[in-house]
């Protein structure tokens, strides 16, 4: 089948999702309310809580989600066939990531800005708080681990991208510096940073930046070195105001995501590549992963991400100008990363195979089995995003620096995003178990948010997307289906139709609970002493919590439900934000 088909009727479905679902969304299941007074005006601190354009705040929110997740989880889905794989982005996207990310963010804002594990203890239970934050500790920390290895093995494997990703770090700094003092305008010097960060790709393929020499002098790997210089980096770009960094950079990624979009969406109408992989692989070995239910949780990010929720509560909250600016930023980052999710499939199912004799042929050879497909996930999309770029006479080898700056920014960002989120995440257990210094000194908590996530990126071999990848898919979906429970309870609450929530929480939390069985028995009975021993304990521990915050949720929606006839919907009151 041509990939421009398959391009231009999922591209029509999301513009369809977001034209009349996420309408009927912000009217008849949120409610948002123009005149409401959001977290970012009440609570202005001027470095977390800052009212910002939605333009900006949609930035940072698509940016910050849209890691190297949405690349990577698809792009070892194609393993099973493009079919599942698009259908589940699709379906997910519209009825799921939309539903979810919109919710989690128009929740947060009706409670002060609160992440959503905190939120679930007022629209819950007291319980469910801590069973709900143990559940995303465990997240935040496999995220933060994964992503900085995805950043490790591109500045390892393509040292010609290290000099244009560290060129963004101080273009980031001045064009928010520049903003924000001047008080205009982002969109002039965020294009002009961008394109000093590409005028740098030539230069770095001219002067390739490697940590061999050093990492030799000191008698560790450089991928190691990598890892620990990316920790000692997000230790202290987590710690910085928002409009220091963290905004102006996102600002300046979203140009480059939708320069990445625009080169691949048009490399495949150019070039007119037919998708090399099988619509459905039936000739797969035997022993590989079944793709019921691992389909749904290998991709996570790109169809539905309990990740997004974290960041709608976490950071996004607290810079929503309007209420109803949770429509645009919510819903439509879902559909930006469902597109990034699109780009990465056409990629990988097409573009890999662009230039060969056989291509069908030349796709096996890469997808031979689910450990191959798993270990060359971002390096199959670097290809193929390079041959879509070839189309439009770009050279191979400048698209695969393209590629890798891409994937590595987007990637950067995230483990930023969630670091802060991690810290945020410590400070509130901590407050469950009064433990006072970690309440009260930003340092050690964010020193614990990177050393944890640190232990697991050093592991041996493969450990990161050979096994640690699963668990964390896994997981990442549990969270999202938790968070739709708590969204669902609030709107039953509030006496307004939880249908367009339950659909996709009965879904997901049937999928993840049965996937978070599976893989406990398969790493149970595993022969690598980390599956038995660390990932197996892990997986039956976050399989308890799973199971004892649905109980608790299902009671409370249960309550919800039984009092909406006996009390009208809660009014709207602009002048306050409901705690």
């Amino acid at each position: 089948m041509p990939a421009v088909v398959v391009m231009v009727v999922v591209l029509a479905i999301f513009a369809l999702g977001y034209r009349f679902y996420s309408e009927y969304l912000a009217k008849r299941v949120y409610a948002l309310d123009p005149a409401f007074v959001t977290p970012a005006h009440s609570q202005r601190d001027g470095v977390d809580f800052v009212p910002t354009n939605r333009h900006i705040v949609f930035s940072h929110h698509f940016i910050s989600v849209a890691g190297a997740a949405p690349i990577v989880g698809p792009a070892v889905a194609v393993f099973w066939g493009w079919g599942p794989a698009l259908l589940w982005v699709v379906l997910g996207t519209v009825f799921a990531a939309g539903v979810h990310d919109f919710g989690s963010l128009a929740v947060s804002v009706r409670h002060n800005a609160r992440s959503i594990g905190t939120i679930a203890s007022d629209v819950i239970s007291r319980r469910a708080r801590t069973l709900f934050l143990l559940i995303i500790f465990f997240l935040v920390t496999m995220v933060n681990a994964v992503f900085a290895v995805v950043i490790a093995n591109l500045f390892q494997g393509t040292p010609e991208a290290v000099l244009p990703v560290l060129v963004t770090i101080p273009l980031a700094i001045g064009v928010g510096q520049y903003v924000y003092r001047r008080r205009t305008a982002a969109l002039l010097p965020s294009i002009v940073a961008l394109l000093i960060v590409y005028a740098c790709i030539p230069l770095g393929q001219v002067v390739p930046i490697t940590l061999d020499p050093v990492a030799g002098a000191i008698g560790i790997e450089a991928h190691t070195l990598w890892i620990v210089l990316i920790y000692v980096y997000t230790f202290f770009a987590s710690r910085l105001p928002v409009w220091l960094l963290l905004q102006p950079r996102d600002y300046i990624n979203q140009h480059q995501m939708m320069l990445a979009l625009a080169v691949i969406l048009l490399g495949v109408v150019v070039g007119m590549n037919t998708m090399a992989a099988p619509v459905v692989n039936n000739d797969i070995p035997e022993g590989s992963p079944p793709w019921f239910p691992l389909l749904f949780v290998t991709i996570a990010c790109g169809a539905v991400s309990g990740f997004h929720s974290l960041v709608s509560s976490g950071t996004t909250a607290k810079q929503l100008d309007k209420e109803t600016d949770a429509r645009y930023v919510g819903y439509m980052g879902a559909l930006g990363e469902g597109t990034l999710a699109l780009c990465s499939i056409l990629a990988c199912a097409a573009g890999v195979a662009v230039f060969a004799n056989n291509p069908r042929s030349e796709w096996q050879g890469l997808y031979t089995d689910f450990d191959t497909a798993s270990g060359s996930a971002v390096g199959n999309f670097t290809q193929g995003v390079a041959n879509f770029a070839n189309n439009l006479f770009i050279p191979v080898d400048v698209g695969i620096v393209f590629a890798a700056v891409v994937v590595i920014s987007f990637a950067a960002t995230s483990l930023d995003t969630a670091v802060r989120l991690q810290r945020y995440i410590i400070q509130e257990i901590a407050e469950i178990a009064r433990i006072t210094p970690l309440t009260r000194n930003l340092t050690l908590p964010t020193l614990l948010a990177v050393l944890i996530p640190f232990g697991l990126a050093i592991m041996p071999g493969d450990f990161a997307f050979g096994t640690l990848w699963q668990l964390f898919g896994t997981t990442n979906q549990l969270t999202a289906g938790l968070a739709l429970a708590v969204v669902a309870v609030w709107v039953t609450k509030n006496n307004r139709n939880p249908l367009a929530v339950l659909v996709p929480l009965v879904f997901l939390v049937t999928m993840t609970t049965w996937a978070l069985v599976v893989q406990l028995v398969d790493f149970a009975t595993a022969a690598d002493p980390l599956q038995r021993f660390l990932l197996a304990p892990l997986d039956l521990v976050i399989f308890a919590l799973a199971v004892w915050l649905i109980i608790e949720a299902a009671v409370a929606f249960r309550k919800a439900w039984a009092a909406r006839s006996q009390a009208p919907a809660t009014p709207t009151e602009p002048s306050r934000t409901e705690d």
